[in-house]
């Protein structure tokens, strides 16, 4: 887990290489690493030459249904990664865009709706960067909540499109409507359920009101892409809320949507068959967060650390300490509280941390991945994370390896061309190892 120039990488550069297949620079999403961070102009000088094509673009050019699943914002780094290319992952609005670059390299907002409207489920947050400043939010009512300065209004610029391709189409933001799709009859879904991020699901407003969960998007996702019979399908699913908890050191949160997020694994397991159905799950990288303490077993991962334990290696300052803690993070505190009596299971206790910063980082530990079906046996030991790329796309002869299906020595060894392809992205798996 490193970028083209970072030790340790953030989102854009991870998702990149998962998705695109090569290392690129820190916070640059779908362009190569000869693009610097912010370089719109050097972008523009390479033209074609400075994009990396994701493999959710290799699968649609070669007919199959693609998808994209997020509890983040759409426009958020790692679902980018899957159609966007941009010098910077922060320019999700035109108004994000510095002023070096406005007028001439397209936001990624925009880049989603006009430049990949062959994309058939798009489920997620981020409402803010498709409507107009001053434009009344569908939900909420304000019209502070939006940005764009350009006047476009992307959601009506999708149904214009959608419409003028003759497509059946459908555009939700809330759980009522999203319920009522009928997945045998539309082809074509927009859901943009928050102006930003979509709830954590500890708090989530489960009403008609309110969002679907993200097995429920995975579900939908599904059974509307199922029915391309002939080519198959492609959907990444990301459980982006894992992250944005650690970032604040939210770990009661960060947990709670591990757990939802292997409902969403569930889900998809039980909608495929592994004999034609490649399903990876994995990490675009770590946290530097840890269970630490010689805690008994049975001692609750969101409590203190035991009595009995912590005689074991006394902490110096005498106080006690949650088994649960961060390298780094907003947590921070110069005299360390003292935990006697606080609550440290609550829905937004902030676990202590070594560091203080602001938001807490990544780190750059190996990460996990899981996979079956077609190919899955090419996931063994160690890996550079931007070969999963690759095993996607020879997996199932699309992009580099289209021709692979034909060579001789595939066709006698018994392996058969996946009818459908999945992909799950998990975002922090030591959520996930910290639960079991």
């Amino acid at each position: 887990i490193y970028g083209a120039d970072k030790q340790i990488p953030d989102s854009a550069q991870t998702a990149t290489a998962i998705l695109g297949g090569v290392k690129v620079n820190y916070k640059t999403v779908g362009v190569t690493d000869a693009v610097p961070g912010e370089g719109c102009d050097k972008l523009l000088e390479l033209g074609e030459a400075g994009k990396v094509i994701s493999v959710l673009r290799k699968a649609l050019s070669e007919g199959k249904s693609t998808g994209v699943v997020t509890s983040t914002r759409l426009t958020h780094a790692t679902p980018a990664a899957t159609y966007a290319h941009s010098a910077h992952r922060n320019w999700e609005s035109d108004v994000d865009v510095i002023d070096e670059a406005r007028g001439k390299c397209h936001d990624i907002a925009y880049q989603l709706i006009h430049n990949n409207s062959d994309i058939q489920v798009l489920l997620g947050g981020g409402r803010r960067a498709f409507y107009p400043a001053n434009y009344s939010d569908p939900e909420t009512g304000r019209t502070d909540v939006n940005k764009r300065n350009d006047t476009n209004n992307l959601v009506d610029d999708w149904l214009n499109i959608q419409r003028e391709k003759n497509r059946k189409h459908k555009f939700v933001w809330k759980k009522d409507d999203f319920d009522n799709i009928d997945v045998n009859n539309v082809d074509y879904v927009l859901g943009l359920f928050s102006p930003s991020h979509m709830a954590y699901e500890i708090e989530r407003d489960k009403t008609g009101n309110g969002e679907p969960s993200l097995s429920e998007m995975t579900s939908k996702a599904i059974n509307i892409l199922k029915r391309n019979k002939d080519k198959g399908f492609f959907l990444l699913v990301e459980g982006g809320l894992i992250d944005i908890a650690h970032h604040d050191s939210l770990a009661k949160k960060a947990l709670e949507e591990t757990l939802q997020f292997e409902e969403a694994v569930k889900v998809a397991a039980s909608m495929t068959n592994q004999e034609d159905t490649l399903l990876i799950v994995t990490a675009d990288h770590s946290h530097p967060f840890s269970l630490a303490g010689y805690t008994k077993r049975g001692n609750p991962v969101l409590g203190l650390v035991d009595e009995e334990s912590a005689r074991i290696e006394p902490p110096l300052d005498k106080k006690p300490y949650t088994a649960l803690v961060y390298g780094n993070g907003p947590g921070y505190k110069a005299d360390r509280e003292n935990l006697t009596g606080v609550d440290t299971a609550a829905d937004n206790y902030i676990q202590q941390s070594a560091v203080p910063l602001e938001y807490e980082t990544h780190s750059a530990e190996d990460v996990g991945i899981f996979s079956q079906g077609p190919m899955s046996h090419l996931f063994h030991g160690v890996h550079e994370q931007h070969y999963i790329a690759h095993v996607i796309q020879y997996a199932a002869c699309i992009g580099d390896y289209r021709e692979n299906c034909d060579r001789e020595e595939r066709s006698t060894s018994g392996s058969t061309v996946p009818e459908v392809l999945r992909w799950l992205l998990l975002a922090s798996f030591l959520a996930s190892r910290i639960e079991t």
